[in-house]
C-alpha cells in the first residue's frame, strides 16, 4: 500500500467509528422523555415473546395521535399480556390503557425541575460522546504514529494525517454540540 493510502484507509476507518458515536448518542437522546410521545422511547424495550426477548418495536407498531398520545399496536393480539407486562415493568413510569386492540401511552406534563434532571442527564450522555470520539482519534493517532516509526509513512504525512484528523474530530464534536442544543431546547421548551 503506498503512504497515501495507508492514511486514507485510516482516516476514514477513523471516520466511520466517530460518525457511529454520533449516532450512538444520537439514539441516547432519543430515549429522553421530552414531555412529547415519540416512539424512540418503547422502541427498544424488551418483550418476552413466546420465550424469547424481543424489541417492542419487532412485534408492534406506532402511532403519535396527540402530541403527548402513544399508541402501540401489537401485530399478534396474542402477544397483549406480555406487551403490556414489559411497558409497566419499563423505566417510562407509565401505566398504558387496553381497550383489548392497542396500548395507550399518556406522557404527563413535564415539571421544571425534571426538565433540569433531564437536561443533566442529556449533557453527560453528550459529555460520553465526546469522549468516545477523542478516544476514536486517540487510537487513530496511535495507529498513525506507528507507522510513521515503521517507515511506511513521512512524518510529513503524518504531520498532515493529524490535521485531517483533529478536522474530523472537531466535525464530529460539533454534531454532537448541534444534537445537545436541539434537545436541550425540547427539554425546556413549555
Amino acid at each position: 500500500m503506498t503512504d497515501e493510502a495507508l492514511i486514507e484507509a485510516a482516516l476514514a476507518d477513523s471516520g466511520e467509528r466517530m460518525h457511529k458515536v454520533v449516532e450512538h448518542t444520537k439514539a441516547d437522546f432519543a430515549m429522553v422523555r421530552t414531555g412529547r410521545a415519540s416512539p424512540a422511547l418503547v422502541e427498544k424495550i424488551r418483550v418476552d415473546y413466546y420465550g424469547s426477548e424481543v424489541p417492542l418495536q419487532q412485534i408492534a407498531g406506532f402511532s403519535v395521535p396527540e402530541p403527548r398520545v402513544l399508541v402501540v399496536n401489537p401485530y399478534d393480539k396474542g402477544a397483549m399480556k406480555a406487551v403490556e407486562r414489559a411497558l409497566i415493568s419499563s423505566d417510562l413510569g407509565i401505566n398504558p390503557s387496553n381497550d383489548g386492540q392497542v396500548f395507550r401511552l399518556v406522557f404527563p406534563e413535564l415539571n421544571e425541575e425534571r426538565r433540569k434532571e433531564f437536561v443533566k442527564i442529556v449533557k453527560h450522555r453528550a459529555e460520553e460522546g465526546r469522549v468516545a470520539v477523542r478516544n476514536v482519534r486517540r487510537a487513530t493517532r496511535h495507529d498513525l504514529e506507528a507507522l510513521e516509526r515503521e517507515g511506511d509513512i513521512s512524518s510529513d504525512d503524518l504531520d498532515r494525517a493529524e490535521k485531517e484528523l483533529e478536522n474530523l474530530t472537531h466535525e464530529q464534536i460539533a454534531e454532537i454540540d448541534r444534537l445537545l442544543s436541539h434537545k436541550e431546547r425540547e427539554l425546556l421548551e413549555l
